[in-house]
């Protein structure tokens, strides 16, 4: 299925930007690499325990070339903070760990329409293709379904006292973006998405 066409840019998007403006005007940025904490609340486990170091969940597994594989049962990844920073860059650290917002048009993906698949960046698992990736003139990569609902959880998030919903790995939790209601058909959704937490996988 190819990718939709490009949206009118104000039609889309208006929620995340203002409270981007917002936070911009607080003055959230970072040295060579600006970014938003989301405030949401801490997680009520640590990676660092061991009580939670288990655990499996189901999911769709792809190949390179967005073909499916059938399901599988793999073990949550779980990891402690130190391991994460060994693994990821800081800006992949700060975005899936610690719930950061790259800015607005800085993507490596933002306009990339290349055939392919994007992967968690943190563990490999697939999230989406490029057959549901649109322009949605926001500034960040926009899909309007992931690859499979198995591999891309939700939360309700109530950070910057707005509600909103945000994406996740299934897999090993890293944050993604979030989910609004604005995207074209056939969902109507846009999965908003930050492209240090993918990898794309080019077909």
């Amino acid at each position: 299925m190819a990718a939709s066409t490009p949206r009118d840019p104000q039609r889309t998007g208006m929620s995340r930007r203002a409270f981007l403006a917002a936070a911009a005007t607080a003055g959230l940025t970072g040295a060579g690499f600006a970014y938003l904490r989301m405030g949401a609340a801490e997680p009520s486990w640590s990676n660092d325990d061991p009580q939670h170091a288990g655990g499996e969940v189901t999911l769709a597994e792809f190949s390179d070339a967005g073909d499916p594989l059938g399901l599988v049962t793999v073990p949550k990844v779980i990891k402690t903070e130190e391991e994460w920073k060994a693994q990821l860059t800081p800006r992949q650290y700060a975005v899936v760990r610690q719930k950061g917002t790259e800015r607005a048009f800085t993507g490596e993906y933002d306009k990339l329409y290349e055939d392919g698949i994007y992967r968690c960046v943190a563990c490999g698992t697939a999230l989406f293709s490029s057959e549901t990736k649109f322009n949605s003139g926001t500034g960040w990569p926009s899909f309007w379904a992931p690859i499979a609902e198995q591999n891309v959880a939700t939360e309700n998030d109530w950070s910057f006292g707005m509600p909103r919903t945000e994406a996740l790995c299934r897999r090993c939790d890293a944050h993604l973006g979030h989910v609004f209601p604005d995207g074209p058909a056939p969902t109507n959704l846009r999965y908003c998405m930050n492209s240090e937490a993918l990898l794309f996988m080019k077909k």
